[in-house]
């Protein structure tokens, strides 16, 4: 039995993964973890038995909370667009 793959692409109901919103999802996923893992590394630095030879006492601070800044932007067009 063989499956054309012209009947499967070629059907009016067809929808991407995710709708068509798929951009808008990835975004809000980057836009999420951004903002998390830059207020994490902040809020929360490694303890010092955890940390090895040349790492950072703490992330720093200002970078952290400008890339936390653009994830949470990023984050807020994401719901938005969702909502919207």
């Amino acid at each position: 039995m063989v499956i054309s793959a012209v009947g499967v692409l070629g059907e009016e109901s067809f929808t991407p993964f995710l709708g068509d919103d798929l951009i808008v999802w990835l975004v809000l996923a980057m836009g999420g973890a951004l903002l998390a893992g830059n207020l994490a590394a902040v809020l929360r630095p490694p303890a010092r038995e955890t940390r090895r030879e040349g790492d950072l006492e703490r992330a720093p601070v200002t970078r952290s909370l400008v890339m936390a800044g653009v994830g949470l932007v990023a984050t807020i067009w994401a719901l938005l667009s969702l909502l919207a």
